[in-house]
């Protein structure tokens, strides 16, 4: 799985040396100013995200007078004046209002959803009729039926519903339905995070492994608001010790019974473990049975877990990026933490907290306390395999 925004490639700039005599042809002008432009556009990709910068509104309109009578339905919208960079730190500028056609159909009895699109346009990659001294950038919008391309920024996503030839503004802007135009998953330009934080739930033979999987996504929806400088993939995974696991920072597990595993799962979590991957296990307190078993595992991966308390008072657990001078109180109880050679044990079911309960009755504070030690835990099982893996082989370059 590759970095959503990727770094500039590594390779370094070419810049015209002048001297006294030298020709200026167009070649050499050219490249004099191509050097400034993707110098820019490197500053941009490598501090800030794809996403619109301003703008970019959308709204339905009535079909232009000019168009044909055949092309005059309910489905024309209106993409209003706006900025956007790209993931290759193109400025996206469209000047003025611009009036498009929804004219995709859906061939099923199922909805289809639409998303509406700009890019960036090289006015070097126009045929042009006649040479111009001067060029405008410029932009395309088009439509698609899948998710837009890398280099493409979303305007708008509408789910088409068939037999409907019209387009109309939804009467809840957060709950958009069938034919509404939807603008919740607009990405908006903004510093770059410095990494993206994956993570898996591990299943396994214990039938309440997946108790806790929505609250995973909660704690993910809660990094960039509370530390911007991660970023949660979208959604949580779930795999097996015996997949591929070398793509997650970090491997989720639960349950209450022993945790058994086979040769195969044993050198696969071996071998995560060795190239900077971190295994949290959430136990409730009187999972005594996994408790045992996971500080077993640790003892024969030869990294036995030890109390966070026993560790320096700065360790980045309970230090970066939030401070806890004490370990919080879930369900009336104190959490524990052990740590050893990238297993982290945490006694109190931890990941109860992350998200909302059903009967609502966690305290908001209880949910943001939760929330900021699992920030931490995020955080350190980046660091950790960000350090490690800069002592690879290969390493330059990745996240």
């Amino acid at each position: 799985m590759t970095h959503p925004f990727p770094p500039p490639h590594i390779q370094p700039l070419e810049r015209l040396q002048p001297t006294d005599g030298l020709l200026i042809n167009a070649e050499r002008w050219s490249k004099a100013h191509e050097y400034h432009r993707l110098r820019q556009n490197t500053h941009y990709q490598s501090l800030n995200q794809p996403g619109i910068v301003c703008g970019l509104g959308v709204r339905p309109i009535p079909a232009p007078r000019q168009v044909e009578a055949k092309y005059r339905d309910g489905r024309w919208v209106q993409i209003q004046p706006g900025i956007a960079i790209d993931m290759n730190g193109n400025l996206i500028v469209v000047p003025t209002s611009y009036d498009f056609p929804i004219d995709l159909e859906v061939a099923t009895s199922e909805p289809l959803m639409i998303y509406l699109v700009v890019s960036y346009v090289d006015p070097n990659e126009l045929r042009r009729g006649q040479q111009r001294d001067v060029v405008q950038e410029t932009y395309r919008i088009d439509q698609r039926n899948s998710t837009p391309d890398v280099s493409e920024i979303e305007i708008c996503r509408i789910l088409l519903e068939p037999g409907q030839n019209s387009i109309s503004q939804p009467a809840d802007a957060f709950y958009p339905g069938y034919n509404n135009i939807d603008l919740r998953y607009r990405r908006h330009a903004q510093a770059r995070p410095q990494a993206l934080v994956r993570i898996a739930q591990v299943s396994h033979s214990d039938g309440e492994y997946a108790r806790n999987f929505f609250n995973l996504a909660y704690l993910l929806q809660s990094v960039e608001p509370l530390y911007p400088n991660l970023r949660g993939a979208d959604e949580p995974s779930d795999v097996s010790l015996s997949e591929n696991i070398q793509e997650y920072d970090l491997l989720y597990l639960t349950g209450r019974e022993s945790l058994s595993l086979n040769n195969v799962e044993l050198e696969s979590l071996r071998n995560y473990l060795n190239l900077g991957g971190t295994l949290l296990i959430d136990a409730p307190l009187d999972a005594n049975a996994l408790i045992e078993s996971i500080q077993a595992l640790a003892q024969q991966l030869e990294s036995p877990l030890r109390p966070l308390t026993e560790l320096r008072r700065s360790h980045p657990l309970r230090t970066k990026p939030f401070l806890f001078a004490a370990l919080p109180i879930i369900n009336q109880q104190l959490i524990q933490l052990f740590l050893g050679g990238g297993i982290i044990l945490v006694v109190g079911d931890l990941a109860s907290a992350w998200g909302i309960d059903r009967e609502f009755n966690l305290p908001r504070l209880t949910i943001r306390t939760a929330q900021e030690l699992g920030i931490n835990i995020l955080n350190y099982a980046c660091q950790r395999r960000k350090l490690i893996g800069l002592q690879q082989e290969d390493s330059s370059g990745k996240w």
